[in-house]
């Protein structure tokens, strides 16, 4: 029998509240909005929106990196980060709650590290808090350096280098610098940093299994901070070997990750990834200067050790270098009271606080959310067996999608997807108008939201929203085939332009973008509807099946290898196929039983 890792914790589900509480006690300049479970910031204690003078420095993503990114929360660093469940990005309400709880006159910066979901999400709060008058600026920040030049959209994964640029741009906004500028030194920073990881074990997501990925005599070069594989798998080495391997590719001139040449300055983090004792970084540390300095001609400057952005357990580190001319090093050496950054903290213990109440958004207030229907239309019951049919489905497949995930991604595509099902079950016995098929597609948007998180959530209330503004410019009364079509060409439209991927990227648009095809064709060409939405699904299974066959250009997925790759469809793919291969005949069986 396979149980669970030992941990020391209550619920799964709710170690992340629980975590937050626990730091807001230990640490006095810390506070958090009173949002739990679904809104988790923490945010400096003495900033208020409305009186703060200086630019907001906002950073966050997916929790289980610890210190990161809410232990950078102080005075001289971050003036708020916000916390997205464990390896899963901050869901847009949390966000703008957080940008809307500090951000000033002066404005806001957004620190958001190069992942799909943090991209995506972060870039629709700040489009967001921009309509609601806000000034925002956000930089990327991706210095992975393990992998060749990037492939497809994806590129560099963000790492603990981000944190140096958090220091830098906090600083630079306790100075009093615009938010122009304090966000062309963060960009600066994030152009001067490189770094790469290793590790000799996978780490464990709370109440889950550990892999055995790894096996006792291997480890692994380039790996991300979510436990997804690396870029090459080695016999255990010395410590002396590896770190000699990660500086040559951090300051390989021939991929010219970082642009620092013999003679440069320069700073190193070596960063713990969560398992790895104090004693073997600081070996890793002693062994990295003398190398910088006598092998590549470079002065260090700074040397940071210790657990900056770490990835639960793992027993690992990365090594950071950043090019540093004497601006950087003011920047690093100003004073800041984040606890977690290497300089001690002051302040007593204050009593016991309470949570600052979640600020209201300057937007209008939406319509309040319409009942369920006494009585169906047809329509409405039509759309409410095909709703349930592929929520159904998508909850019996959580364990085969896990499977799935676990050899190509962070193995909780299941898990994510089964709570965006669940909840639109739940909600359609309540709230979901069925007789109006544009206000029910916002409502599942609204679900999603809410339950999902991370990067199939944003990506299916993207879905969601853009179907929705297209039935919504439907002036017949009854929502016909073809607008059914013309909703889902533009879901994929609007998933393509903000996530980046296309046909043949290894995504569930590789299921969904056949559908769309062969739906507007048969219609187009006067083929019965139910048949054309039939043949449809017949098309999104044959694509989700042909993903087996595709190297990865977005998601996770594209830092996995080609030989991993071709043992599984994409999750994604074969989720979105389910579901609406579900649909499409829980609409015959409607038809057919009620001719």
């Amino acid at each position: 029998m396979v149980y669970a890792a030992k941990k020391f914790i209550n619920n799964p589900n709710d170690v992340v509240t629980e975590f937050i509480e626990g730091l807001v006690e230990t640490y006095p300049g810390l506070q958090y909005l009173d949002g739990f479970p679904e809104v988790k910031v923490v945010l400096r204690a003495d900033v208020s929106a409305e009186k703060y003078d200086k630019v907001a420095v906002i950073s966050g993503g997916g929790s289980g990196h610890e210190p990161a990114h809410a232990g950078y929360v102080g005075e001289g660093m971050l003036t708020a980060a916000i916390c997205g469940d464990v390896f899963a990005s901050p869901p847009v309400d949390s966000i703008l709650a957080g940008i809307r709880a500090v951000t000033g006159p002066q404005g806001c910066l957004l620190i958001v590290k190069n992942y799909t979901g943090d991209r995506l999400n972060f870039g629709l709060a700040a489009e967001q808090a921009k309509s609601e008058g806000y000034k925002v600026e956000t930089v990327i920040v991706g210095e992975d350096c393990a992998l060749p030049p990037p492939r497809g959209i994806a590129g560099r994964r963000g790492l603990a280098g981000t944190v140096l640029v958090h220091k830098v741009a906090g600083a630079a906004a306790a100075a009093g610098l615009s938010l122009e500028k304090v966000a062309a030194e963060a960009k600066c920073a994030s152009e001067m940093v490189g770094t790469m990881g290793v590790a000799l074990s996978v780490c464990t997501l709370p109440g889950q299994v550990t892999s055995d990925r790894l096996g006792q005599e291997k480890m692994e070069l380039g790996l991300g901070i979510h436990g997804e594989p690396g870029a090459a798998v080695v016999d255990v080495q010395p410590v002396d070997v590896v770190v000699s391997h990660v500086l040559q590719q951090i300051l390989s001139p021939e991929t010219n990750y970082v642009p620092i040449t013999r003679g440069n300055r320069v700073v190193l983090m070596v960063n713990g990834l969560g398992g790895t004792p104090l004693m073997e970084l600081m070996i890793a540390a002693g062994k990295a200067v003398p190398k910088l300095q006598l092998e590549f001609g470079l002065a260090v400057d700074r040397v940071y050790t210790g657990l900056f952005m770490t990835s639960l357990d793992m027993a690992g580190f990365s090594i950071s270098i950043m090019k540093a001319d004497q601006s950087i090093l003011n920047r690093l050496d100003a004073p800041t009271k984040a606890p977690n950054w290497p300089v001690g903290t002051d302040g007593n213990r204050p009593p016991a606080k309470i949570p600052v109440p979640i600020p209201p958004s300057r937007s209008a207030k939406s319509a309040e959310s319409q009942a369920r229907p006494k009585e169906l239309s047809q329509q409405g019951r039509v759309l409410e067996a095909a709703i349930h049919a592929a929520a159904t489905v998508i909850i019996s497949l959580k364990d085969s999608l896990n499977e799935w995930d676990g050899k190509v991604g962070d193995g909780d595509c299941g898990s994510t997807m089964h709570r965006g099902a669940t909840a639109i079950l739940e909600d359609m016995k309540h709230y979901y108008p069925l007789n109006d098929a544009a206000e029910t597609v916002n409502e599942i948007g609204a679900s999603i939201s809410r339950a999902m998180g991370g990067t199939s959530g944003i990506i299916y209330n993207l879905l969601c929203k853009a179907a929705y503004a297209e039935l919504k410019a439907n002036t017949e009364s009854e929502v016909t085939p073809k607008y059914w079509s013309k909703a889902l060409k533009s879901s994929i439209a609007s998933v393509s332009k903000y996530g980046g991927a296309t046909a043949g990227y290894r995504t569930m648009l590789d299921a969904l973008i056949p559908a769309s095809q062969v739906l507007e064709e048969k219609l187009s060409a006067g083929e019965d509807p139910i048949c054309a939405f039939i043949l449809s699904a017949e098309a999104a299974t044959k694509g989700a099946e042909s993903t087996i066959q595709m190297q990865a250009q977005a998601g996770r997925s594209s830092y996995v290898s080609a030989e991993m790759l071709a043992t599984v469809p994409d999750p994604g793919a074969m989720a979105a196929a389910g579901w609406y291969s579900a649909a499409a005949r829980a609409v015959k069986e409607q038809y057919q039983g009620s001719s």
